[in-house]
């Protein structure tokens, strides 16, 4: 018999994130991969993990009952998707994720999303330490600019590559979207 396949994971594809009033970000595509990515689940039946956060702070985009915490039009879950819903960068904690996930014997896990640098690597890194063989999709992932901790600006694109060297190896696999619609 063989182990099932892998779960796609979309994680805070909010509407939120769409806002023009977010600093500028990398990967323009990323949501047009991200739904070729959905499309092809769905297409196989392969099981598919919606994510979204919910903000503990008034006020915030992803508060419950703003706008920006509902899913973005396209990546709307289908009934028998599942949807969990988390309050910290990470989607394993106190969420229930790590255990839908094993009690259907998933062991892989393809990571698409938002934002590279906090939900995403957070996610990713959790995946691996928890033994989970994760797949970090590079195209179909985008953040922001920022500041380091030195106070240099970072571009988006900086801080999506270096967030990526910081997954590469130890905690995922970095693939693109191509990679994956071609296995």
């Amino acid at each position: 018999m063989s182990p099932p396949p892998a779960a796609l994971i979309l994680i805070d594809l909010q509407q939120g994130m769409a806002s023009p009033d977010l600093p500028a970000r990398n990967n323009p595509q990323a949501e047009d991969r991200i739904a070729a990515l959905l499309d092809a689940w769905r297409a196989a039946g392969d099981p598919i993990v919606h994510v979204r956060h919910i903000s503990r702070t008034p006020g915030s985009p992803f508060w419950p009952g703003q706008a920006g915490v509902e899913f973005q039009e396209r990546f709307v879950p289908a009934p028998n998707e599942q949807v969990f819903e988390k309050n910290v960068p990470d989607a394993f904690v106190h969420s229930g994720l790590e255990r839908w996930l094993r009690v259907r014997g998933i062991e892989a896990l393809v990571i698409v999303g938002v934002a590279t640098h906090n939900s995403v690597e957070s996610t990713a890194r959790t995946a691996g330490n928890l033994g989970f063989s994760a797949t970090v999709v590079a195209d179909a992932t985008f953040t922001f600019g920022k500041e380091d901790f030195s106070g240099t600006w970072r571009s988006a694109e900086e801080v999506h590559a270096m967030s990526l060297a910081n997954l590469s190896g130890e905690y995922a696999r970095i693939a693109s979207t191509s990679d994956l619609l071609r296995a």
